[in-house]
């Protein structure tokens, strides 16, 4: 069975940080691209970030040089360092196997002073 458990979310000021934290099972961790989306309240869920199995990376251009995703296959753990936070990023945020259609309950991240 596919569980993935997201972390870390919470209240934050403006220009703060976060470090997000979900732990996957129920498929091969090491072999499979992982990725992060959120969703804010009224829009479509959006990708923000993946990782592959070979450590390529990938942003969104709203997040290109704040957040850093990264992944710890011993731990079957995905992590998504958010720095220089904005209202913005206000959102529930999930992570994923790529390629599959499994979600996890999300975290939820507010930015607000």
């Amino acid at each position: 069975q596919v569980q993935l458990v997201e972390s870390g979310g919470g209240l934050v000021q403006p220009g703060g940080s976060l470090r997000l934290s979900c732990v996957a099972s129920g498929r091969i961790f090491r072999f499979n691209t992982m990725a992060w989306y959120r969703q804010a309240p009224g829009k479509e869920r959006e990708l923000v970030a993946f990782i592959s199995s070979g450590d390529i990376t990938n942003y969104a251009d709203s997040v290109k040089g704040r957040f850093t995703i990264s992944r710890d296959n011993a731990k079957n753990t995905v992590y998504l360092q958010m720095n220089n936070l904005k209202p913005e990023d206000t959102a529930v945020y999930y992570c994923k196997y790529l390629n599959y259609n499994d979600w996890g309950q999300g975290t939820q991240v507010t930015v607000s002073s």
